[in-house]
């Protein structure tokens, strides 16, 4: 009943009511209106005004253009960007990379990090030679195939197209490090000539080492003085290998330390001495030099003979007289 009347009442009131509908809704569609004459959209009654919903209105004010964006047109095309990047990754087939020399890349990668793997764990203590010189020829083996200038399947070189193709040069700046760190460790004093095996001198000084260290290990948990004493004969037999090896120049970082750390027990931790071979010698020059004044001057008093001062007594002239005549002649 109440729904009846209320229609009643807007039927008949119709005009009145769209009339102050459209004074009350004039500044909010009045945008809406000049929008829409400008695309060209019929004209709406204020019936029609009065039934747009909020929704309505937002979604055809999204679905008019902004000006901006149809005054200004982009001048490039849209392009997808999947299909951009594999168009960057191809070139023409005389500049690409043939197959055969993206294996050989491929296993110096390989090689490479494994070298580097077994670098790190032997960093301390130092054993980059014996541990990693097995990896380190695989290196040089791949890297002498890639720089090569002998064809490979295909006719084709890889000397230029991966080592000097551009400015970087990254397999040859890698490589270059690795064989730096080889010089400096001077580990070709201490691998054969084709990094097969250790040589002889290593093989017998480890073997001398591992000795030295197991009589410490056996006395170190007593007294120290019996360790010195026990150990004395071992740790002379390694000092007196280091020096020949040291003479002959097949000492490498490996040796090197590990002696150092031998001889760090011995002294400082185990609080042992140990004269050396090559101060005895200096010992010996020093005293003699030392004591050289003493014996000179002994030497003289005993060997010298000892006289009496004697006494010069000088002739008197006969007299005055003849003194005087020899004056007179002379002048």
């Amino acid at each position: 009943m109440i729904n009846e009347e209320v229609i009643g009442l807007q039927s008949e009131s119709q005009p009145e009511i769209n009339q102050l509908c459209f004074s009350a809704m004039l500044p909010y569609n009045l945008y809406l209106f000049f929008v829409f004459v400008a695309i060209d959209v019929p004209s709406l009654k204020c019936g029609d005004v009065v039934h747009l919903s909020a929704s309505e209105s937002a979604d055809k004010l999204e679905a008019v253009p902004s000006l901006s964006t149809a005054a200004v047109s982009s001048p490039v095309p849209a392009v997808d960007t999947v299909f951009s990047f594999s168009l960057l990754s191809s070139f023409p087939e005389d500049l690409e990379v043939s197959d055969y020399c993206s294996d050989l890349l491929h296993i110096f990668g390989q090689r490479y990090v494994a070298y580097v793997n077994c670098l790190v764990p032997a960093a301390r203590p130092v054993k980059v030679c014996q541990s990693c010189y097995s990896t380190y020829g695989s290196v040089v083996e791949i890297y002498k195939n890639i720089s090569s200038d002998q064809m490979g399947p295909g006719n084709v070189t890889c000397r230029d197209s991966l080592l000097r193709s551009d400015r970087l040069m990254l397999v040859y700046q890698l490589y270059s490090n690795l064989e730096s760190l080889w010089e400096d460790s001077n580990c070709a004093q201490c691998v054969t000539g084709h990094l097969e095996s250790l040589t002889n001198d290593t093989l017998y000084f480890m073997s001398t080492l591992n000795q030295t260290l197991t009589c410490f290990e056996k006395y170190q948990q007593g007294n120290h003085t019996e360790l010195c004493k026990n150990c004395k004969s071992a740790y002379g037999t390694l000092n007196v290998l280091y020096s020949q090896m040291e003479k002959n120049s097949t000492l490498c970082i490996d040796i090197e330390d590990a002696m150092n750390m031998t001889r760090r027990l011995w002294s400082k931790n185990f609080n042992c001495s140990f004269p050396r071979e090559e101060n005895v010698p200096v010992i010996a020059v020093s005293s003699f030099m030392l004591f050289l004044p003493i014996i000179f001057y002994l030497s003289s008093f005993l060997h010298s003979e000892q006289k009496k001062r004697k006494l010069i007594h000088p002739r008197r002239a006969k007299s005055n007289a003849s003194l005087m005549n020899i004056q007179d002649k002379l002048s």
